[in-house]
């Protein structure tokens, strides 16, 4: 009796029947599945900063020469020209963003001077 009783509750609430519903079907086919493998974007473009320092000092490229003095902006390549000098040493990395980051450490008489380059532009200077 007890079973008959919930038996008719669960069909008052539409319970019964509704694992079954899904199954009963046979005139629908299985979506499709796709074995191709994903297309990867292209790479993005090489960033165009110019002419940058190697990591013997020299540039890549030729100077524009537009750069009148030392400050923050100006290129890799203008401090060298500016300087007059090769750099005592130059230390070429990528930060964890994608950026490209440049020490240029000139030693001077009594001094030294360690300017500091993110994308090809000076960003500070240490004396």
């Amino acid at each position: 009796m007890r079973r008959t009783v919930i038996g008719i509750a669960l069909m008052g609430l539409g319970l019964i029947g509704l694992p079954l519903a899904g199954c009963s079907s046979t005139d629908r086919a299985a979506p499709p599945v796709n074995l191709a493998a994903p297309v990867k974007p292209p790479p993005p473009p090489a960033p165009s900063w110019g002419p940058v320092l190697a990591q013997d000092g020299t540039c890549t490229g030729s100077v524009p020469a537009t750069a009148t003095e030392i400050a923050p902006g100006i290129p890799e390549c203008e401090l060298v020209r500016l300087k007059g000098k090769p750099p005592t040493d130059v230390l070429v990395g990528e930060s964890g963003r994608g950026q490209r980051e440049v020490q240029v450490l000139y030693t001077e008489p009594g001094a030294k001077e360690l300017y500091f380059f993110v994308n090809n532009r000076l960003d500070r200077i240490v004396k």
